[in-house]
C-alpha cells in the first residue's frame, strides 16, 4: 500500500465543482454530512467509469473519493504491474485529487516504473531525453500512458507520467 501525490487543480474534470465543495465541507448538521457522502459517491462512481473507459479491467475494483482530503482510494487485482499503475494516474491525473491511496495487487508482480510530473513547456522527446537520454524513446512513454494518452502532443503541466525502466 502506497499513497502517491498529485497535483490536485490538473487533470480531467470528471465532476463538477459543486460536488468537490460539497464533498470538501466539513459538515455539521446531517443533512449537510448526507450531501458530502452524496457528493463523494458520485465522484467516486464518475472515477470508476473512467477508468472501465479506458479499458483497464480490475477484479474487484473499488474506489472512494473523499473531497475533504483530496483523497482516492483504490483497490482490486490488476492482471501485471502496467494496468495497476495505469489505474493510479486515472485516479490521480482528476480534478480536484490531490493523492491516491494504493491498495491494489497485482497477478503478476513486476518493477514499479518512474513517475515524472509535466511542467510548463515539456514535450515527451525532452521527457524521454532526460529520462533515457535519447529524445528518440518518447514512443515508450507515449506507450506506457495509453490510453490516457491519445496524442504524444497533448500533455498538459501537473500531468504525472509513468517512465518504464
Amino acid at each position: 500500500m502506497s499513497i502517491i501525490s498529485f497535483i490536485k487543480d490538473a487533470g480531467e474534470k470528471l465532476f463538477g465543482h459543486k460536488e468537490t465543495e460539497a464533498a470538501a465541507a466539513a459538515p455539521d448538521d446531517a443533512a449537510l454530512q448526507a450531501a458530502a457522502a452524496d457528493a463523494n459517491a458520485t465522484a467516486a462512481t464518475a472515477i470508476a467509469g473512467y477508468i472501465s473507459a479506458q479499458g483497464l479491467k480490475v477484479d474487484g475494483l473499488d474506489v472512494a473519493f473523499d473531497g475533504a482530503t483530496g483523497t482516492v482510494s483504490v483497490a482490486g487485482e490488476a492482471a501485471d504491474q502496467a494496468t495497476r499503475e495505469k489505474v493510479l494516474l486515472c485516479c490521480g491525473n482528476v480534478h480536484g485529487v490531490s493523492q491516491v491511496d494504493d491498495s491494489m495487487t497485482t497477478k503478476e508482480p513486476a518493477d514499479e516504473s518512474r513517475y515524472y510530473t509535466v511542467v510548463k513547456g515539456d514535450t515527451l522527446s525532452a521527457i524521454a531525453k532526460a529520462m533515457y537520454g535519447n529524445a528518440g524513446q518518447y514512443p515508450k512513454i507515449f506507450e506506457a500512458n495509453k490510453p490516457m494518452l491519445s496524442n504524444p502532443d497533448k500533455i498538459y503541466p501537473g500531468q504525472l507520467l509513468r517512465i518504464p525502466a
